[in-house]
């Protein structure tokens, strides 16, 4: 299994960053778990493998800061990743 490194809060930019582009798997997985209701500490266990019983805060902070990341992708950040990249 790959370990993905998980940063406690995504950068904060208005543009598309390296970050979100390496964790895009990570945030539509946690759209998907929001859309479907699931506890958000079973959603930062499985997807950040953090342990919300030992580390409450520091989950909590990972599992919200980057659902807003994500939730920015549906309406900005997306367009981005549409955009043609010039070499």
């Amino acid at each position: 299994m790959t370990v993905i490194a998980f940063q406690d809060r995504p950068p904060e930019s208005d543009s598309l960053t390296a970050y979100d582009e390496s964790h895009l798997a990570a945030y539509i997985r946690l759209l998907d778990a929001d859309a479907e209701g699931a506890d958000w500490r079973e959603a930062v266990q499985i997807i950040f493998g953090i342990d919300p019983d030992r580390d409450l805060t520091r989950a909590r902070i990972i599992h919200q800061s980057h659902l807003a990341r994500a939730r920015w992708m549906t309406t900005t950040g997306y367009r981005e990743l549409l955009r043609p990249r010039v070499s």
